[in-house]
C-alpha cells in the first residue's frame, strides 16, 4: 500500500502544479522550468524505486534543466545581421 503512495504522490504533485499557468513568462523560461519540473518528477519516481527519491529528484531536475536549455538553444531563431558592404570599386568602375 505504501509503495503505491510513493509512486502516486509525486505524480499528483506534478499534475497539480501543471494546472498553474505561467502568466507573464517568456517561452524560454517556460521551457526551462518545464524541463526542470518534468525531470524532477521523473527523477523522483525512478529514485523511489532505488530507495532515494530525493537524490533522484535532484539529479532529474538538473538533467531536465539542461534539456530545457538545450531545447531553447536549438529552437532559437537566427540572429539578423546586415549584409556586408560591397567591395570598393577601382578608378574605372572595375573590381
Amino acid at each position: 500500500m505504501i509503495r503505491h503512495f510513493r509512486v502516486a504522490l509525486p505524480l499528483v504533485a506534478v499534475l497539480s502544479l501543471g494546472a498553474c499557468g505561467p502568466g507573464g513568462m517568456n517561452p524560454e523560461t517556460r521551457n526551462l522550468l518545464g524541463g526542470t519540473a518534468g525531470g524532477a518528477a521523473l527523477g523522483s519516481i525512478v529514485g523511489s524505486f532505488s530507495g532515494d527519491a530525493g537524490l533522484g529528484a535532484l539529479i532529474g531536475a538538473g538533467v531536465g534543466a539542461g534539456a530545457g536549455y538545450l531545447y531553447n538553444q536549438a529552437n532559437r531563431p537566427p540572429e539578423w545581421r546586415p549584409p556586408p558592404p560591397p567591395p570598393p570599386r577601382g578608378p574605372r568602375g572595375y573590381y
